[in-house]
């Protein structure tokens, strides 16, 4: 296991642990899955595209990203399909389609763990291998009485060796969800 895709796990299981413990008494408070009566939802973000650089490949280095996804709500279970593009600073661009599952936990907070796969173009920025990459990471949101939700995202994209070289990206972002 390289120690980027290490760093990532940590990460998610972190939010995952932490994110149960909100309450101390567990009993009082449910901790569910899937968001059946959700409506479709606009997901508007920007954070930072390969924040943990590994400045032996050509192009790394952090820079600006902006992104934005369609979520169909549950349709096959738990599971809620997505669409999203997002671009850098440095002209790449990822297209990608997926699936996520919101986990509802105490106090308003919902950590949705999701995978996607799509086409990636690396612009001027590092090359990532390939040009169909794999992202999986989480996002933890806080959901306002409006089903308006707002939180961060951590995702890990990589090829996951389909491609000759696999370096592999870790971005972080704020988001903003809204109902549709």
């Amino acid at each position: 296991m390289t120690s980027a895709r290490a760093k990532h796990w940590i990460i998610i299981g972190w939010l995952l642990v932490c994110g149960t413990g909100f309450s101390r008494s567990a009993a009082a408070q449910a901790v569910t899955f899937g968001s059946p009566g959700d409506p479709p939802r606009i997901v508007i973000g920007g954070g930072a595209f390969d924040v943990l650089p590994n400045y032996k490949h050509a192009g790394s280095g952090a820079t600006g990203l902006a992104l934005s996804e369609f979520r169909f709500g549950d349709q096959l279970w738990i599971f809620s399909p997505f669409v999203g593009v997002f671009g850098t600073g440095k002209g790449a661009v990822y297209t990608y389609v997926g699936f996520g599952f919101d986990i509802h936990i105490p106090y308003n907070f919902i950590i949705t763990p999701s995978f996607a796969g799509g086409y990636f173009n690396g612009g001027h920025g590092i090359d990532l291998g390939y040009y169909w990459e794999f992202r999986s990471g989480a996002e933890l949101d806080y959901r306002f009485a409006d089903d308006r939700r707002l939180g961060v995202d951590f995702y890990h994209i990589s090829n996951a060796g389909l491609g000759v070289h696999n370096p592999g990206v870790e971005l972080v972002n704020v988001i903003l969800t809204a109902p549709f």
